[in-house]
């Protein structure tokens, strides 16, 4: 009997698992959206992770993350598999033979230092996990980006909070048989192909992307998955703000990308004082539509001291120094929701305000991007030039506190053309078999109000162009690609597995100066106080044992 039972706890064992999760923020515990997830696989995963070798204890720490998270995985399917791997393990021409291979599927490798002693050694190391499902493949960057100002304990800390998103969100999109499309548009100069080329090609892996000239449709698609409408510098005709309205309606999705000032550097140094103008009364002709789903773009400027900084000729000789530029913001993301979560800072480029409007329908309306405290606002009209740098700022000219910047608009949105369609418009309609709606179905859009955030630097005399979000001044590439990723991510997301990326990991760091004060204290008590136990335990055993078998 005794051997069966231990047969039948074992075969158990092996076939079923269980686990209670007493951690504060249910880190051991996966979210719904990727336990359906990976409910629903039907076939291997295998997870080739790269994090194994000989690591400081903070890239331990992630290392038996992944670990522990790939066997959370498992437990929900047994379609997972993993194996950890050193890729700097064998001889040289293998090692070098590996690194190339990894450089060329886009697996960048990390230098980090390690001290052991007096001694100082930099190794690269891979924080990446490599996903294969039905012959295909993706890369995942388990560490992420560095963030200056971000302590290490805090970035792995990060990483940590993010290793099931990434993961789940990977075996989403291998999931994928056919790609999403993204469409930009056109017909309104808005940034060129090569202007937006960085953000639209680390897309193409995953969707297909294109571009969409409004005045070539009759309607836009709604198979087109995101309509990006990246900086435009003409007016809307009716026509196509009624394609894009119809098209919200169908359930699309749109990116607004706006400016409403015509204000840059370049037009700045063209004149000793620049006035900038709004590109048109009415925002472009698009104020009244976005007013209608819930959003308004103000004509104004934002200022903070939290900014980057751009050259100013210092002298006679044309020396020149960088200086803060406060039209140049460093602005931060809402730590509470999925995009912004995590996410570095993003550099925007003379910025504007955007509202939040009561609607007729209920529509949940969350700012994502915000000024620091240290802002000030100057509206339109306003008279821009250097002169400004000569002095020390005012600090406290700087007191409008947070301003929005970008906004997230979700909901059932009305037709900006309901009861405004003129009837041959309405034929028309109706002759090209499209049914005209008065109401969308459930969509999400969004607003940012800087239209620069996705532009990358471009040269079109070599055909050239750098990151997005990369300041050539600071020679640091911000979080603006990261953030659109996200947002365009959340906007496509229907499992909702993107809702991984608001669990939190909290830090909880020792104090090291109390723990340097009373090391002495804690040792005694870590160390001696089991030592005294066991000392009283053994003497009592022994006189009871004595006792109770004394003659």
């Amino acid at each position: 009997m005794v051997i069966g039972i231990a047969i039948c706890l074992n075969v158990l064992g092996c076939n079923f698992s269980s686990y209670l999760d007493l951690t504060e923020e249910k880190r051991f515990t996966l979210t719904q959206p990727t336990t359906n997830l990976l409910q629903k696989l039907d076939d291997k995963v295998f997870v080739q992770v790269l994090l194994e070798g000989d690591f400081p204890a903070g890239f331990k720490r992630l290392q038996r993350a992944t670990q522990d998270m790939l066997i959370d995985f498992r437990s929900v399917s047994s379609y997972i598999e993993y194996e950890f791997e050193d890729p700097s393990r064998g001889t040289i021409e293998e090692i070098n033979a590996r690194r190339e291979q990894l450089k060329k599927d886009g697996i960048r490798a990390k230098n980090l230092f390690i001290e052991a002693g007096d001694e100082r050694k930099q190794v690269l190391i891979y924080p990446y996990a490599i996903l294969h499902y039905k012959g295909r493949s993706i890369p995942v960057d388990i560490l992420g980006e560095d963030v200056p100002g971000v302590p290490s304990e805090v970035a792995l800390n990060n990483a940590v909070g993010l290793l099931e998103y990434k993961l789940a969100n990977a075996i989403q999109k291998l999931q994928i048989t056919r790609k999403p499309a993204i469409a930009f548009t056109k017909g309104h100069e808005e940034l060129s192909p090569l202007e937006v080329r960085d953000f639209s090609e680390s897309l193409l892996p995953f969707y297909d992307v294109g571009f969409l000239d409004l005045d070539s449709v009759v309607y836009i698609h709604p198979e087109i998955a995101v309509l990006i409408i990246a900086k435009p510098r003409t007016v809307f005709s009716e026509k196509d703000k009624f394609k894009i309205d119809q098209y919200i309606m169908s359930g699309g999705k749109v990116m607004w990308l706006i400016d409403a000032l015509n204000v840059s550097l370049d037009s700045m140094r063209q004149q000793n004082q620049y006035v900038p103008l709004p590109y048109s009364d009415d925002l472009l002709n698009v104020a009244d539509m976005l007013f209608n789903y819930g959003a308004r773009i103000n004509n104004n400027l934002v200022l903070d001291l939290k900014n980057t900084r751009i050259p100013q000729v210092i002298d006679e000789r044309g020396s020149q120094k960088l200086v803060p530029w406060y039209y140049h913001l460093v602005a931060s993301g809402n730590t509470e929701h999925p995009i912004t979560k995590s996410t570095g800072m993003v550099n925007l480029r003379f910025p504007h305000t955007v509202d939040s409007i009561r609607t007729k329908t209920p529509i949940k309306k969350t700012f994502l991007i915000n000024s620091s405290k240290n802002s000030r606002l100057q509206y339109f009209p306003v008279r821009l030039n250097f002169e400004i740098l000569k002095y020390k700022p005012e600090v406290e000219q700087f007191n409008k506190g947070e301003q929005p910047l970008a906004l997230m608009l979700e909901g059932t949105f009305p037709a900006h053309y309901k009861n405004r369609a003129t009837a041959s418009t309405l034929e028309v309609w109706k002759e090209l078999g499209q049914e005209f709606k008065t109401e969308s179905v459930p969509t999400k859009m969004l607003v940012v109000a800087d239209g620069d955030i996705i532009k990358n630097p471009a040269n079109p005399a070599t055909n050239s162009y750098g990151r997005c979000g990369y300041n050539p001044y600071e020679k640091f590439a911000f979080a603006n690609k990261d953030f659109l990723i996200n947002a365009l991510e959340y906007l496509m997301d229907t499992e909702g597995v993107i809702a991984a990326r608001t669990r939190e990991v909290k830090l909880r760091l020792l104090d090291q100066v109390r723990a340097e004060q009373e090391k002495t204290k804690w040792q005694l008590i870590n160390i001696g106080l089991p030592l005294l136990f066991l000392l009283l335990f053994g003497l009592a055993y022994n006189y009871l044992r004595k006792r109770r078998y004394a003659f």
